[in-house]
């Protein structure tokens, strides 16, 4: 069972390029709540629950976060359930606005994923380690956090493993 410090230093290094990191600030929040959108349908009432695929996912995926770190999967936990908790307010609405809403944040999502990736000129984590599609949430949030002074120590570390952020010299990379 790998720890957060290690998710996050293999994910850091596929994304050091400060652009590729701003892109994800966007596309993995977009990914996150088209995820929330789609699988909001079906639903189940159970007593005073409406259960879904979004939320059981969301479970098992907080699970998950919040026994690698506890502090980092309560903040994941929270921005991804305020995430699908949206998605299912979309979700209720004519089947054509759920779908454009789901495939269209989808796509654009994942659109700007690519585009972040062509700055840092590697292909995304999740291609090596599909774990990454859990990660890049965490890394977001963490990256979010770091920004506000949370854990300078997880911070020096993932940089000394992974590298510091840089601009890529798209002029003279290489292809």
């Amino acid at each position: 069972m790998r720890t957060a410090l290690d998710l996050l230093t293999q994910y850091a290094e596929y994304h050091r390029d400060r652009r590729n990191i701003a892109t994800h600030f966007v596309g993995v929040p977009m990914i996150v709540f088209a995820v929330g959108v789609l699988l909001a349908r079906p639903s189940l009432a159970v007593g005073d629950m409406v259960l879904t695929p979004a939320w059981m996912a969301f479970t098992l995926a907080a699970l998950w976060y919040l026994t690698r770190h506890l502090t980092l999967g309560l903040a994941v936990s929270l921005a991804v359930g305020v995430l699908i908790a949206l998605g299912h307010e979309v979700a209720q609405r004519s089947t054509v606005v759920w779908l454009t809403t789901g495939i269209g944040f989808f796509l654009i999502g994942w659109i700007t994923q690519f585009v972040g990736h062509y700055y840092e000129g590697r292909k995304p984590a999740f291609v090596d380690d599909i774990v990454g599609l859990l990660v890049g949430p965490m890394f977001v949030v963490a990256e979010a956090m770091f920004a506000m002074g949370w854990n300078r120590e997880m911070l020096h570390e993932i940089e000394k493993r992974a590298g510091p952020t840089i601009l890529r010299d798209l002029a003279n990379a290489r292809p």
